[in-house]
């Protein structure tokens, strides 16, 4: 009865709903039931301990945040120093009471309380230790800072007081010299105004003189008397006219040198001006390695004084200052052509000067030694400078090297490893010495001992050779190339030798077991080795660079940056103070053996090349020579252009 009266209900819908929620609640409990297995499986896995894998008795809380029970824990820590779980150092004063653990949730007030000041404590200790060693730190750091800057301080109070010392010698000295240059104008005006020295003055000048006013008087087509100084005049007169004449002469001429002096000291200052840091470097190095040296011996003798006050120190570094600044630029007083005009054969190798520099010989690729005179080339014309001695040769030539006490001999090496002693007189070679197996780079007569000579070639082998010997009397294998030789000007028992290794070996000769010290410094091959004294060496590299070096206390002294080179023989020449230098950019490149940077450089030009044309920028400089004890040197470029150079104002 009830059932029919519900009348119109779709049962299919109520049953379809009531269904659904069913599966609903179903799935419901399902999930609870998931996520309570895996919050008790966490829970169970956070109460045991990570040694035993049971329940944690005792818990105790490691610094590095793991529980464990306290005698496994302990036990552990018997025979190891880490943390079980993360390998953390650990030792039993790091073990801390885990109350929340070995109690559950029946942790009272009080012991939280007691925890939580615990951890505070601890976490304040940690803060305390981390705030220290960042103090400590700090407190090492400005303690090397101060003592750095007092050191810097130190320095600079010494090089003050040096300053200070030599601005006063320098005073003094200017002083000195300004009260002779008066006492010298004060004579000169005293001779001009006094009538007692007017007399031998005229009478020595007629007696210099007679000779010339008699011939110009008398000889037919001489000089008339009225282009003379002196004219015809009375007597009166002529014996007044000297006095003041000669008086307005040396004045103007005081003035005229006084404007002079005063325009070259403003160019000087300007060169000053211009290098002003590495002569400040220049000076200070000098003035501390001297005052060392002074303080040292005036400990060993307490009589050392130092002339008037004036240091050495000052006095080298004046000589340095007065050379550097006294050159600006290159001046070409002579040019001539090692051949045809742009043949690929004139490169010139090398360019030396004989014992004497009257004569100069010239080698390339073109197998030809052509030996010059000086003289000739710089007083007769361009066109007919020719040699005056010419050799042919079998194959390309690279050096050439004069022998410094046998005038007429030369030795060359060339391309197909060949040393040759030749004689220039007779045209012919002397000795031929043909051990290299590869090309010859290099080759170098002894000052010492004229005899004796030694090479070094692209075989990775360095011979020395005797002239009075058919066969090299020594040999000397090494890992690289080698690219340049030299004799030691003061022995003849030690050489350099420039390697493609980068290096410089230098040898005595008496045990080459080893070498005495290897220079290390260059990046690229060490292209020329040169002595501008016994204890200094200079070296180029194509790393763009000259090196000097001091030989006897094996130590590195300078680098010098201005030219580029990178893949050419480019020469190197060195002369007292000053080193020359090619370029691959066709110059020619001066430096002060004391100053980093060049003093001036001269760039090789012809009018009959063409500034576009695309060959012009590959001609570099191929060779370089200084003239002994002189401010002229020779260069020559890849071009066959060789120039003649003169240091000037």
């Amino acid at each position: 009865m009830v059932e029919s009266s519900i009348g119109g209900v779709v049962p299919a819908v109520k049953g379809e709903v009531m269904r659904r929620m069913g599966d609903k609640e179903e799935e419901g409990s399902v999930r609870d039931e998931e996520v309570g297995t895996v919050i008790e499986w966490e829970l169970d896995r956070e109460l045991l301990c990570p040694i035993c894998m049971q329940i944690i008795k005792d818990a105790f809380l490691t610094a590095c945040g793991h529980s464990f029970c306290y005698m496994c824990i302990v036990t552990h820590l018997h025979n190891k120093s880490d943390c079980p779980c993360c390998s953390h150092y650990l030792t039993t004063s790091q073990l801390y009471p885990n109350f929340l653990l070995d109690k559950g949730c029946e942790v009272s007030i009080k012991e939280l309380d007691a925890l939580l000041l615990m951890l505070s404590e601890k976490k304040r200790k940690l803060e305390q230790e981390e705030a220290e060693r960042n103090m400590q730190i700090l407190l090492d750091f400005l303690q090397m800072l101060r003592k750095q800057k007092v050191d810097e301080l130190n320095e600079v109070q010494h090089d003050l007081q040096y300053i200070k010392e030599d601005l006063h010698s320098v005073e003094r000295r200017r002083i000195d010299l300004y009260r002779a240059r008066d006492r010298y104008s004060m004579k000169l005006r005293m001779l001009a105004d006094d009538p007692i020295g007017k007399k031998p003055w005229s009478s020595s000048t007629d007696r210099n003189f007679g000779g010339l006013f008699s011939t110009s008087r008398n000889a037919p087509g001489g000089l008339p008397t009225g282009n003379l100084t002196y004219k015809k005049v009375d007597s009166k007169a002529q014996i007044s006219s000297p006095g003041p004449q000669r008086k307005d002469t040396s004045i103007s001429e005081l003035n005229s040198q006084h404007m002079s002096q005063s325009g070259l000291a403003v160019v000087r200052k300007k060169r000053v001006n211009a290098q002003f840091n590495d002569l400040q470097e220049c000076y200070l190095q000098k003035r501390r390695q001297l005052a060392n040296k002074s303080r040292v011996k005036e400990e060993k003798d307490a009589d050392v004084v130092q002339r008037e006050g004036y240091s050495e120190g000052l006095a080298d570094f004046q000589s340095v200052l007065s050379t550097f600044t006294r050159y600006s630029r290159l001046r070409v007083i002579a040019e001539l052509r090692h051949g045809d005009l742009f043949h690929s054969a004139n490169i010139v190798s090398s360019i030396e000067f004989d014992r004497d520099d009257e004569l100069f010989a010239t080698a390339g690729v073109s197998r030809r030694i052509k030996v010059f005179d000086f003289s000739s080339v710089v007083n007769e014309p361009a066109d007919a400078h020719c040699p005056v001695v010419e050799m042919s040769t079998r194959s390309k030539l690279s050096c050439l090297s004069w022998n410094k006490y046998t005038k007429n001999h030369i030795a060359s090496s060339d391309y197909d490893g060949i040393v040759t002693v030749w004689d220039v007189t007779t045209r012919q070679s002397v000795m031929e010495y043909e051990e290299h197996e590869k090309r010859a780079w290099s080759v170098d007569f002894s000052r010492t001992e004229p005899s004796m000579l030694v090479s070094g070639s692209d075989d990775c082998k360095v011979k020395v050779w005797c002239t009075k010997q058919e066969t090299s009397v020594l040999n000397i294998d090494m890992k690289a190339n080698i690219c340049c030789v030299k004799y030691n000007p003061g022995s003849n028992v030690h050489i350099a030798v420039g390697s493609a290794d980068h290096h410089i070996h230098y040898y005595d000769l008496r045990n080459t077991s080893q070498p005495v010290h290897i220079f290390s410094g260059h990046r690229k091959a060490v292209s020329y080795v040169k002595f501008l004294s016994n204890n200094e060496l200079a070296s180029a590299s194509t790393d763009s660079t000259l090196r000097l070096w001091d030989v006897k206390d094996n130590l590195p002294v300078r680098t010098l940056r201005g030219h580029t080179n990178e893949k050419n023989f480019v020469g190197l020449s060195v002369n007292n103070e000053f080193l020359s230098c090619g370029s691959e950019t066709n110059e020619v490149f001066v430096y002060h053996k004391a100053i980093s940077k060049p003093v001036t450089w001269h760039r090789f030009g012809s009018p009959d090349i063409d500034e576009a044309d695309e060959d012009a920028g590959s001609y570099f400089i191929s060779a370089v020579c200084w003239k002994s004890d002189s401010p002229t040197m020779l260069a020559a470029n890849s071009q066959g252009t060789i120039k003649v150079l003169v240091l000037a104002a």
